[in-house]
């Protein structure tokens, strides 16, 4: 239904409509063939983030609605990393650990679902490296940034908070892969989540400053507020890469199109996509 609703945004539920009725009459103006009113021409997909560059698994469906009277022609970008590059560059080629200067772990840090797929991917594919980019891991993207301590010297954002602690089901984001969804809360799941987990079993919270830096927020974008209240904003928020990827292909579609009456729009708004 909200397919449809998307698509024909004209046709609103009528008061006294429940949303069956509702849905039939959409479905009815849907298989008419009518050419009438305002139609938007909608495609929707499960991307993952880390797919993008973005050093989080954070997967959610996006939705892309464009008018079929301006005739664009769009498609979601395609993938530009891979958990299977990631392997290869840290398990095939070493590089990772080179770039790093931390010494290669033994594979019986990852649980023992990544392990096999480790093993799987070391076989598969050998001295041949896969063609798209390794996913971005927690220490890729943190690799610049002091350890935190108590009283905020290198960010207010940056002050390290005591207490996490790992327990089944909630065992924080391994340093070495991306971060898993960083989630808006403190206690019980969403704070059992939003921790970092090291080599040697150790758990800690990731920093407001730390988090902001996984969904990609620029390095002088400021969270305020309380710890608590910093990862609700953190955790509710698109990773700023993912958005920027999709909104500057669409931008960039409509851009193309010469018949389309938002070119100018677009020419302005592209800029701040870049």
């Amino acid at each position: 239904m909200s397919y449809l609703r998307l698509s024909y945004p004209e046709i609103i539920k009528k008061e006294k409509e429940d949303w069956e009725e509702h849905l039939r009459r959409l479905e009815r103006h849907h298989t008419s063939g009518s050419t009438s009113g305002l139609r938007y021409r909608v495609v929707f997909r499960l991307v993952d983030a880390a797919d993008y560059g973005v050093p989080q698994r954070r997967e959610r469906v996006v939705i892309v609605g464009i008018r079929e009277d301006l005739g664009v022609e769009w498609s979601f970008p395609k993938p530009t990393h891979s958990f299977e590059s990631l392997i290869w560059d840290q398990f095939v080629a070493g590089e990772y650990w080179e770039r790093h200067g931390v010494k290669k772990p033994d594979i019986s840090c990852y649980d023992q679902r990544v392990s096999e797929l480790i093993q799987k991917a070391e076989q598969q594919y050998g001295f041949f490296a896969p063609e798209l980019k390794p996913w971005k891991t927690v220490r890729d993207q943190l690799a610049d940034i002091p350890e935190p301590d108590a009283s905020g010297s290198f960010s207010p954002e940056h002050i390290i908070r005591s207490g996490a602690r790992s327990y089944p089901g909630h065992t924080g984001s391994f340093i070495d892969l991306p971060s898993k969804t960083l989630k808006a809360g403190d206690h019980g799941v969403p704070g059992g989540e939003n921790m970092i987990c090291f080599h040697d079993g150790s758990v800690r919270y990731f920093t407001t400053y730390e988090a902001k830096r996984i969904q990609t927020f620029p390095k002088d974008y400021v969270i305020t507020g309380s710890w608590t209240e910093g990862m609700r904003q953190v955790g509710n928020a698109v990773p700023v890469r993912l958005g920027r990827i999709i909104g500057k292909s669409v931008i960039e579609s409509v851009w193309s199109n010469e018949k389309c009456t938002t070119r100018r729009w677009s020419q302005r708004l592209t800029p701040c996509l870049t």
